[in-house]
C-alpha cells in the first residue's frame, strides 16, 4: 500500500510541474530569449550564421518584442514563436516572427519588411518582402504567416 501511495504522489508531483512548465511557455519575449537559456544562443547562432547582410537586431534577437511568445504546434512538434520588432515604432515596416523547437534543436524565421512612407490606405501585405531564415518548410512558413496575420495592424 505504502508503494502505491508513492506512485500516486509521484504522479501528482510530475503533473503539477508539468502544469508549471506549460504555464511558463508563454513567460518570455522574444528579445529575452538568448540571454534565458545557451541552447537557444546556440540554435539561433547556427541559424543566422550562413546568412548575409542581417541587421543586427536579428542577429541578436534584440529589437522590441511587443507581445509574449507562445506555444504552438506544427506538424506534431511543438515551438516557442513570438513577434520581435526592429523598434517599437517600427513594427509595421521591420519585424521578425521567430519559431524555435520545443527541444531548443532547431529555429525558424520570417523577416519581414514593409517600405517606410506608406500610405495608411496601402495595405502592407501588398509591400512587404519576406525573407525566410532556417529553411522551414511549407508548413512552418504557414505557422509563421499565421502568426503575422495575427496582428491587428497587419492587413
Amino acid at each position: 500500500m505504502k508503494r502505491l501511495y508513492s506512485a500516486v504522489a509521484a504522479a501528482l508531483l510530475m503533473g503539477s510541474s508539468m502544469v508549471a512548465m506549460a504555464a511558463n511557455d508563454g513567460q518570455v519575449r522574444a528579445n529575452e530569449l538568448l540571454g534565458s537559456d545557451p541552447e537557444y544562443r546556440e540554435t539561433w547562432q547556427q541559424v543566422v550564421k550562413k546568412e548575409e547582410r542581417l541587421p543586427e537586431w536579428v542577429l541578436n534577437l534584440s529589437g522590441s518584442s511587443p507581445q509574449q511568445m507562445s506555444a504552438v504546434t506544427e506538424d506534431g512538434d511543438r515551438y516557442l514563436v513570438g513577434p520581435l520588432c526592429e523598434s517599437e515604432g517600427k513594427c509595421i515596416n521591420k519585424r521578425l516572427i521567430v519559431a524555435f523547437k520545443w527541444d531548443k534543436d532547431d529555429a525558424y524565421a520570417m523577416l519581414v519588411e514593409v517600405p517606410e512612407g506608406l500610405p495608411k490606405d496601402k495595405a502592407p501585405t501588398r509591400h512587404a518582402d519576406y525573407r525566410w531564415l532556417g529553411e522551414p518548410d511549407e508548413g512552418m512558413k504557414a505557422l509563421l504567416l499565421e502568426q503575422l496575420k495575427r496582428d491587428p495592424n497587419w492587413y
